[in-house]
């Protein structure tokens, strides 16, 4: 979450504060987006439960989400 936070304050120019809520609003839209991955998106506001979990969040990602950009997953 932290890192997600860094980068939303330096690529807007935000301070921290705000790019928290703006983390944590687009993290909460992407549940209400996504309910199947509810578990991995809060996962990011865990920082202990983010490492244990990040290895399998890369696939499941690409499966859900593959269609938003265009691409779908046999």
């Amino acid at each position: 979450m932290n890192e997600l936070v860094s980068q939303i304050a330096q690529r807007t120019g935000i301070g921290e504060d705000k790019a928290r809520q703006a983390a944590e609003s687009a993290i909460s839209f992407l549940k209400s987006k996504f309910p199947t991955m509810g578990n991995h998106f809060d996962s990011l506001m865990d920082k202990s439960a983010m490492s244990e979990k990040a290895s399998g969040m890369g696939d499941k990602a690409k499966e859900e989400l593959g269609g938003v950009f265009g691409k779908k997953t046999a």
